[in-house]
């Protein structure tokens, strides 16, 4: 990964200490290993990080210590016996008093003892005050997600000119990931999705061993990360003829796809968005649309913010999201297509490639 200092001007634990006061916090607890890396560099996958208005913490126990040494900035790395020692020590030698915790990544169990441990200390939950914290990327971000989007775009239209009918699920799965490793992806961003006929029908079909068969959509939703970052892209294949109500259904969720992408530009809501695929849908579709139309993408490939009906976000420059419309008709098939956008002042850059026309593969 990157170090913090070729990836931000201010890095973004600078950023956030400024802020502490105006959350009338003496510090944060974070536990969160994405928050933590997007902090401080560490890519662990066990941690603490404790944040003062002018120092931080990184709790670490032995496995990781060289590690967080190496990749750590703009902190300094402490080894622990016990998790809670170590945040009960860091907590008094810094002298904070209110600290705040990411509610959504602390467990009743880890509250508790957080309680009992830091007995003079109030325990402040987090919620909207951290929920975009990661969502406005930087140029250097932005450009890491693009090679992660160019890897996994490949890796699909390669699989396209390679499979056939016969093929199953997992074959092409497999096929996929192996492409993409190949070309330089450190690990899929999220389990990979081929599904196909009835499967087609379930938005987070695993792969199995049905095989492939003429009339069928394929639903291929993949990604990969490079340096902590996800990509995030889905195309529908056809095999052999379909149907022309499979043909309308399809010209209809690609209309959806693109006039929601026409819509992306800073300062619109996303609930707008949402709103621009649901109505181009209309009557026939829109109830077998069962999700939202996008979420933010970065060191998680579902994080802030959200493209749904019930979203209170609105879109800045710099955020990375999806546009990701689809219909499902269950026991028969499904259809979903999905890219990735940099939202930009008056417009939106779509970073993944492939080309959404309906590709029908004989």
């Amino acid at each position: 990964m990157l170090p913090l200092s070729d990836r931000f001007r201010v890095p973004p634990l600078q950023l956030l200490q400024k802020k502490l006061s105006g959350f009338a916090l003496d510090g944060i607890l974070f536990t969160d290993l994405s928050n933590i890396r997007y902090l401080c560099g560490f890519s662990g996958s066990d941690g603490v990080l404790v944040v003062g208005q002018t120092q931080a913490v990184l709790l670490v126990d032995g496995r990781y210590t060289t590690q967080a040494q190496t990749e750590g900035q703009g902190v300094v790395v402490s080894q622990y016996q016990s998790k809670l020692d170590g945040i009960e020590k860091a907590v008094a030698g810094m002298g904070l008093v209110r600290i705040g915790f990411e509610a959504a990544f602390v467990s009743v169990e880890l509250y508790n003892d957080l309680q009992g441990r830091l007995k003079h200390c109030d325990l402040v939950a987090l919620t909207e005050q951290l929920r975009l914290l990661r969502a406005c990327k930087d140029e250097a971000e932005i450009a890491i997600m693009k090679e992660a989007a160019a890897i996994g775009s490949n890796a699909i239209a390669a699989l396209a000119r390679d499979i056939k009918p016969g093929w199953t699920e997992r074959d092409a799965a497999l096929h996929l990931e192996f492409l993409a490793r190949r070309a330089g992806a450190q690990q899929v961003a999220f389990e990979t999705i081929v599904a196909s006929g009835e499967n087609a029908a379930l938005p987070h079909a695993k792969p199995t061993l049905r095989k492939f068969r003429p009339g069928d959509f394929v639903v291929i939703d993949f990604g990969v990360k490079v340096d902590g970052y996800c990509s995030d892209e889905t195309c529908t294949f056809a095999f052999g003829e379909l149907t022309e109500g499979q043909k309308n259904a399809y010209r209809a969720v690609r209309r959806a796809h693109d006039e929601a992408i026409a819509m992306v530009r800073a300062g619109i809501s996303a609930v707008d968005v949402d709103t621009t695929a649901r109505r181009v849908l209309g009557d026939k579709y829109h109830s077998y649309f069962v999700h939202g139309t996008g979420h933010g993408v970065g060191l998680d490939v579902h994080e802030p913010p959200r493209l749904a009906p019930n979203s209170s976000d609105v879109l800045e420059s710099g955020m990375v999201i999806t546009i990701e419309p689809g219909i499902y008709y269950p026991g028969l098939w499904g259809i979903r297509i999905e890219d990735t956008v940099v939202v930009k002042e008056k417009s939106c850059e779509i970073i993944t490639k492939m080309n959404k026309d309906l590709l029908i593969i004989e």
